[in-house]
C-alpha cells in the first residue's frame, strides 16, 4: 500500500505554482489556498490587503514512490525567483513570498540542505530569501481559483 505524502509551497501567484506541480507524474492532487498568516478563514480579498500574513500557497499530495520530495523541491526552486522578497515578477506583497512549509523534520532537513546547495552553487546571483517554516493551517481558496489555468485550457493537469 502506497503512503501518500504532503507538501506545501508558496512561490508567487498560486495559479502558476499549481500549474507547474499538477503536471508532474506522481502528484495526486493540488489545492490552492492561503497559509502562514494569522487571520482565520481568509478570503482572496482579505489576503490581497497584505494584512493577513498569509501567502498564496499550494498544498500537494504526492506518491513518493513515483516522485520524491527532493524532486518537488527542485521544481519549486526552478519555477520562481527565490531571491526576491515579497514579490514575484509584477506581483508585489507578502502574499507572494517564497516559502517551503514543511510537514515533518525530514522535509525541513531536505529543504534546508537543498536551499544551502543552491546558495553555494552560484545559480542565483543574490541571497535566497525563501522561508522554511512548519506547515500551518491551510485555508482552501475559493473554487474559482482551483485549477484556474487548467479550466482555461492553458495547462493540462495529471493530478486531480
Amino acid at each position: 500500500m502506497t503512503k501518500i505524502e504532503k507538501a506545501t509551497f508558496a512561490a508567487g501567484c498560486f495559479w502558476g505554482v499549481e500549474s507547474a506541480f499538477c503536471q508532474i507524474e506522481g502528484v495526486i492532487s493540488t489545492t490552492v489556498g492561503y497559509s502562514g498568516g494569522h487571520t482565520k478563514n481568509p478570503t482572496y480579498e482579505d489576503v490581497c490587503t497584505d494584512k493577513t500574513g498569509h501567502a498564496e500557497a499550494v498544498f500537494i499530495e504526492f506518491d513518493p514512490q513515483i516522485v520524491s520530495y527532493e524532486k518537488l523541491l527542485e521544481i519549486f526552486w526552478s519555477i520562481h525567483d527565490p531571491t526576491t522578497l515579497n514579490r514575484q515578477g509584477l506581483d508585489i506583497g507578502s502574499q507572494y513570498r517564497s516559502i517551503v512549509f514543511y510537514h515533518d523534520e525530514g522535509q525541513k532537513i531536505k529543504a534546508t540542505e537543498l536551499k544551502d546547495k543552491f546558495e553555494k552553487s552560484g545559480k542565483f546571483s543574490q541571497k535566497i530569501v525563501t522561508e522554511i517554516i512548519p506547515a500551518t493551517t491551510f485555508y482552501r481558496a475559493e473554487e474559482y481559483h482551483q485549477k484556474y489555468l487548467q479550466k482555461r485550457g492553458i495547462v493540462r493537469c495529471k493530478s486531480k
